[in-house]
């Protein structure tokens, strides 16, 4: 596992917030501290895991800081923990997307429950379940065992090689995207789409569907379906991964 760190961040850094930071670092997770300005978090951010706002009445974070730490968190899929009094908690929590908190502690502080939690969301960060889960559907296995290879480290990659064992597998699961092969045999992939779109549990997943063939009809008659997007398969690793990511920044799933 790669060394995790918290960045806790507050109005000032007082003596109680020392010895808590102290017991952070004594359970072997490194600690960092930064005021709640912009500058000062750009600075310590580097290596950072987990950040962890510690609210002290009077002193609560601008909306410039909320703001960066939203755009920072969601870039990079990771989660922050808030500390403080319940009325402040919720002032600041309403500002901040829910899936970004991942836990909220009111004073007085459980100190071993704190710790024991940031360990879960590391634990969890390690096994890829706050990985962005992408379900891939082509009849060729060559194809798919490639894919899979090239997004398995950055996502949580799934596999079927035909419409409807994609069907059967949503019916137990679930899905941030879908790749859909549009040249499909039997059921084929603009089949499969209407069928996705057409079911209450499925029509709100993004589906981009992947084509070998780039001649201009081709193309209009895979973006008539409206999907929401469509890659050549002859894309390489490196403009693959560069295009997911964008694609998951621009929807606002990242």
């Amino acid at each position: 596992m790669d060394t995790e760190r918290i960045l806790m961040i507050g109005g000032k850094e007082t003596v109680l917030l020392k010895i808590f930071m102290k017991k952070i670092t004594d359970s072997g997770i490194d600690t960092g501290f930064s005021l709640q300005s912009v500058d000062a978090v750009n600075a310590m951010w580097p290596g950072t895991t987990l950040v962890t706002l510690y609210l002290e009445t009077g002193l609560l974070p601008s909306r410039d800081v909320i703001r960066f730490l939203i755009d920072k968190l969601t870039d990079e899929n990771k989660h922050m923990i808030i500390i403080g009094d319940a009325p402040d908690i919720a002032k600041v929590a309403s500002q901040i997307p829910e899936k970004l908190i991942y836990k909220t502690f009111t004073r007085p502080l459980d100190n071993e429950g704190y710790i024991n939690t940031a360990k879960e969301l590391f634990t969890k960060k390690a096994s890829g379940e706050f990985k962005k889960s992408i379900l891939i559907v082509d009849d060729d296995p060559s194809y798919l065992s490639l894919v899979r290879e090239w997004l398995k480290d950055t996502y949580k990659i799934s596999v079927v090689t035909s419409g409807i064992q994609a069907i059967k597998w949503l019916g137990k699961n679930k899905a941030d995207l879908i790749l859909l092969d549009y040249e499909m045999p039997v059921t084929s992939g603009p089949q499969v789409f209407e069928m996705l779109r057409s079911d209450e549990d499925t029509k709100d997943i993004p589906i981009i569907f992947l084509t070998g063939k780039s001649d201009k009809n081709s193309v209009l008659s895979v973006v008539a379906l409206k999907p929401d997007g469509y890659f050549l398969k002859n894309v390489e690793k490196t403009e693959l991964l560069d295009k997911l990511d964008k694609f998951f920044k621009l929807s606002g799933q990242k």
